[in-house]
């Protein structure tokens, strides 16, 4: 034996034998032996100095958890004492003798949290031994790593001597004198969270129930802490739900377990990882005994999405932990717990700083803005998200502010971001997610990139994670239905083409300066900076044109050959033909094609003069950029885009192709143009922004459960901020306004791993609308309804019937306004009548609006006849541009999940009216319901009328917009109910805008052609486009806004089901719904 030992010691390295050697020693030390009076002692009283005001431990600190055992792990508030008092004895009885009978109740004090922990006498003598056994540990030079750092830690002050503890038992201590035990045991432990060296110590840290966890403040109040047994299993994942509820199935760990104000935690111990976050809903409850946990001594704390078994040592210990938490969630977490409007997971909040956003101009620079001020945390689900998108358009400053740069920048800065991508059955979507996620996982550690469902372990094909949610810190939330991905970005203009379509003058505003963004083949891109920025430092000058490295000096005013040579090269490389930017999953270099200045180069004598009288940089200044040139001139440049490369498309044309190449067109912009996008978005910032993100932190944490790739812990648990903190915004977006909001979802199962599915935004629209007093106005991508309960469920069409007759028999006044697209948003030639996906999803639409017993129209009929005129309408958005000479026509996809009712209330999300997005069961959505709270004067029916403020201005906006306001602004757009406005401005400007399109184009879809042979004859007759231009652009001259009416009768004679033996035939009818 003795020889195996000194073999086994020669084996390892001398100096960790000698460190074992002395760990044993003193893990045989019987501690017993030590005393328990010490001598005077020598109280560290460096930590009663006063906390600075506002010290607190960052929310990021959640992230960087290490082992409870670790020396330099941060736990205090810095400069916050920790107070203590014993503040209540309970002793109890037994019918054998027990060596402490009393129990105390420790009320403990830092900076802003106060808790209270309950322990024994004897827990007192053992925390004693261990802070001597860690002393005599400390005094001793054992080479490991854990005892170095807390020598070092402890090396400007010597171990300090303990206080001392009391010798006698519990048992022993009469009635009388238990008064006086509790003073000493305060003193005792007062003295000992004073000096830093035991106050560290993660003995200590378990007696007094803290972690790393315990006060950050963005976590909020402080509640129940410690070391737990923990059951595996017990989650509530589709298919395997029967796993862990057999002893076979499942394995004890142990885990420190910390009850925060909105969700139970538990911790690694090894690495001080959170390892689970159960968040607190309306089903959460707490269960003790035998019956309900399986357990002796166990806890069942249970919510929608787990079913969490831990054990105590004794009945005791479990009723106290069981009690507290529960009366702990009771009084932080009772917002939680009850059933809340629509049934939604979240509140109805007050006072909600809001705004909203009319195509996705203002919302791409609002989020580029909210993401540039991100402190901690980024939080993105989409879709699809293309990382090469600019933000901020006509591109001015480089890629500074394109997506996967703005991203990279912050994560630099130690941000961390979460992305969650939907991810597609290939065969059926080319959205290439998985090019998205490798493009931005690349970028940098602190980003973390899933995509979620699998399909075949989760047997979840046909429905997919449709919302659009970016969140900032938790603070600021952005939602509705514009994904940060090619073809969304559009302004009130909604441009056809894009051929170098932002121009400039020697004289205007530097604001549209276009600056290229990209070089000539084998020139490096605009790298990131020294703090990840697109850019480096420029001059505020705006004369000043940086120079490269090797280009030259200037001397007395004037620029040396090389210098001035350089400048032409440069700007030839920036005058592009295709304003190209290299992909970030690209290689390092360019592939954009090369533009000469041709007869431009005339000009350049104006810039050398320029130049000459410029304060120009020496060759010394490093801070080059190409983006620098002054207003003056900017027409050298050339012509900008707005959308480079994929982002120029037209999907009914041509779907997405090689996602990879981000920068390559893929249709010819010259010949073909592009399809405009009309989208509604919204942010909310504080409670509602908070909400959001906890829906976000619930999706995440359900897939990092349910897909092994994401179990390790280099993809973090998130756990939600406090709704106590809510209101400490660090960044507000500029234009917002307080209203009444509440978030919404359509969640289930197979999307977040909760019991019951929500539809919490079908609810809020049925509501809407049958309270809704003077009109409803929705935009929105697809409009699917009147449940018949065999192919369609939802009841928003029904609702608007049963509202529609109910002013009807009253004799009121009452108009609902629907816009959608003219066509739906699938590849196919409309000149055929589109492929399967369009007409499938043709028919479903026309089966809600006019065809059939189960249409709006047809039941309206059936009551009023052709009275429903009154009181329905719907339309499609359309317009025009020359293109290349000649004039083009393009639908403009309706893309917006929007509904506005009584200029008061108002739901913006990303849920299409259809069952996929509205039963909950299927798509993911969220949506946001905003009810004013702050009135102006307005007018409604002819008379005075209070309206909102958000909700009244989005609505003008919308009409000015497709009703052409902002050009003519004569037209009367206050009153949306009055015959006036409705006979006279809505009714005449989309009946005489869809005339003079199909006059001049001929275009498609129309009444005039119900069959395939009314739709050959359509086809074969010229428009005036053609016949006569020129006449064709005096008509087109009369066209007003974006508006057309909605054409009832297209191919109505046709059926518009897919063949059966067509891939679209095959598939469930619930795809189309």
């Amino acid at each position: 034996m003795a020889e195996q030992q000194q073999g086994s010691f020669h084996r390892s390295s001398p100096l960790k034998g000698v460190a074992q050697d002395i760990s044993q020693l003193m893990e045989k030390l019987d501690t017993n032996e030590l005393y328990l009076e010490g001598d005077e002692t020598d109280i560290d009283t460096t930590n009663e100095t006063r906390a600075s005001d506002g010290a607190q431990i960052p929310f990021s600190a959640v992230y960087m958890t290490k082992g409870f055992k670790e020396a330099d792990v941060q736990i205090y508030i810095t400069g916050a004492p920790i107070k203590a008092h014993v503040v209540d004895v309970e002793r109890f009885t037994s019918t054998r003798k027990v060596p402490s009978p009393n129990i105390y109740t420790i009320e403990l004090t830092h900076g802003e949290f106060n808790w209270k922990v309950k322990r024994k006498f004897k827990h007192f003598q053992e925390l004693h031994r261990e802070l001597l056994r860690y002393k005599a540990l400390l005094r001793l030079p054992i080479p490991t790593r854990r005892f170095t750092v807390r020598r070092q830690t402890v090396k400007q002050e010597e171990p300090r001597t303990m206080p001392s503890l009391p010798r006698s038992s519990d048992h022993i201590v009469r009635e009388e004198q238990i008064s006086s035990r509790r003073r000493q045991l305060e003193d005792y432990l007062t003295k000992l969270l004073k000096m830093a060296m035991y106050r560290n110590y993660h003995a200590m840290m378990e007696f007094i129930g803290v972690s790393q966890l315990s006060f950050i403040h963005h976590l909020g109040p402080k509640g129940l802490e410690g070391f737990v047994m923990k059951r595996s299993g017990g989650h509530r994942i589709p298919g395997l739900n029967c796993c862990g509820t057999n002893k076979v199935c499942y394995r004890w760990s142990k885990r420190w377990l910390a009850v925060k104000d909105s969700f139970v935690t538990y911790m690694k111990p090894d690495s001080g990882a959170v390892a689970f976050v159960l968040l607190v809903d309306k089903e959460f409850s707490i269960k003790l005994g035998i019956k309900d946990t399986e357990t002796k001594y166990g806890i069942r704390i249970e919510n929608l999405s787990r079913t969490l078994i831990i054990k105590c040592n004794s009945y005791r210990h479990a009723r106290w932990w069981g009690q507290e938490i529960e009366k702990f969630i009771c009084e932080h977490a009772a917002v939680y717990l009850k059933d809340q409007r629509f049934t939604s997971f979240a509140s109805v909040d007050e006072g909600i700083l809001s705004k909203w956003y009319v195509n996705a101009k203002g919302y791409f620079e609002d989020v580029a803005d909210a993401l540039e001020n991100a402190q901690e945390e980024i939080y993105i689900t989409d879709w699809w998200l293309s990382p090469e998108i600019f933000l901020k358009r006509p591109v001015m400053e480089g890629n500074h502010w394109r997506l996967d740069y703005i991203l990279k920048r912050k994560a630099l800065q130690g941000v961390k971001v979460f992305v969650m991508l939907y991810k597609e059955v290939e065969l059926a979507l080319g959205i290439n997610s998985g090019y998205s996620k490798r493009t931005l996982m690349k970028l940098h550690p602190n980003i973390k990139v899933m995509r979620h469902p699998d399909h075949v372990s989760s047997t979840v094909y046909l429905w997919a994670h449709h919302e659009k949610l970016v969140v900032i810190d938790q603070s600021v939330a952005f939602v509705g239905g514009i994904d940060l991905a090619y073809g969304r970005w559009d302004d009130q203009e909604h441009r056809l083409t894009d051929v170098g379509s932002v121009t400039r003058g020697a004289h205007s505003p530097p604001t549209t300066t276009p600056t290229p963004t990209a070089t000539a083949n084998n020139n490096p891109p605009v790298e990131l900076g020294p703090d990840g920025s697109g850019e480096v430092e420029e001059t505020r000058n705006p004369a000043r044109i940086r120079l490269e490295r090797n280009g030259g000096e200037e001397e007395g005013g004037r620029m040396r050959g090389g210098t001035w040579l350089n400048l032409v090269k440069r700007l030839q490389r920036q005058n592009l033909e295709r304003s190209d930017s290299v992909s970030s999953g690209d290689s390092d270099w360019f592939t954009s094609k090369q533009n000469l200045l041709k007869d431009r180069l005339a000009n350049l004598k104006k810039l050398r003069h320029l130049s000459a009288n410029s304060d120009l940089p020496t060759p010394d200044d490093d801070n080059g950029s190409v983006r620098s040139l002054c207003p003056d001139i900017g027409q050298l440049v050339g012509q900008s885009r707005f959308w480079h490369g994929k982002d120029y498309c037209n999907f009914v044309y041509k779907d997405w192709i090689q996602l990879d190449k981000p920068f390559d067109d893929f249709i010819d912009r010259y010949t073909t143009p592009r399809m405009p996008w009309h989208d509604i978005a919204a942010v909310v910032h504080g409670k509602a922004a908070r909400n959001l993100a906890r829906h976000f932190i619930q999706r995440w944490n359900f897939t990092k459960i349910v897909k092994a790739k994401y179990r390790p812990v280099s993809y973090p648990y998130l756990v939600p901020k406090s709704m106590s903190t809510a209101s400490e915004l660090t960044y507000q977006v500029p234009g917002s306004m307080a209203a009444r909001v509440q978030v919404l979802r359509s969640a289930a199962d197979w999307s977040c791993g909760i019991k019951y599915h929500e539809e919490s935004i079908h609810q809020a629209y049925m509501h809407v609308i049958e309270n809704s007093q003077h009109y409803i106005y929705i935009e929105n991508q697809f409009f699917i309804s009147c449940a018949d309960n065999k192919n369609v469920f939802n009841g928003i069409g029904d609702a608007i019937v049963k509202r529609i007759l109910k002013a009807y028999r009253d004799k009121q006044r009452y108009r609902v306004y629907l816009v959608t697209p003219l066509m739906p948003g699938f590849e196919g030639d409309i000149k055929t009548g589109g492929g399967a996906a369009i007409q499938t999803v043709m028919h479903f639409n026309y089966r809600t609006i006019a065809r059939g017993e189960h249409s709006i129209i047809e039941r309206l009929r059936k009551e009023m006849e052709d009275m429903w005129m009154n009181y329905f309408s719907v339309c499609g958005l359309r317009t025009h541009a020359e293109l290349d000479g000649n004039l083009v026509t393009e639908l403009i996809y309706v893309h917006s999940k929007l509904l506005i009712a009584d200029d008061r209330t108002v739901i913006i999300g990303s849920a299409n009216i259809n069952d996929r997005s509205m039963l909950g069961k299927r798509d993911s959505e969220m949506a946001v319901i905003v009810e004013d709270t702050g009135h102006v004067p307005s007018v409604m029916d002819g008379e005075e009328y209070q309206a909102g403020v958000f909700a009244l201005h989005l609505r003008l906006h919308c009409f000015r917009l497709i009703l052409g306001g902002f050009t003519d602004p004569s037209i009367d757009l206050q009153d949306p109910v009055s015959e006036k406005f409705f006979k006279e401005v809505w009714i005449p400007t989309s009946a005489r805008n869809a005339t003079i399109y199909e006059k001049v184009f001929r275009c498609l879809p129309s009444d005039h052609v119900r069959n395939n042979m009314d739709l050959d004859a359509f086809n074969a007759k010229l428009g005036l486009n053609t016949e006569d231009p020129a006449k064709a652009a005096e008509e087109l001259k009369k066209i007003r806004g974006f508006l057309v009416q909605f054409p009832m009768y297209f191919l109505s004679e046709e059926n518009l089901l897919p063949a059966l033996n067509t891939k679209e035939g095959m598939v469930p009818m619930e795809v189309w719904t």
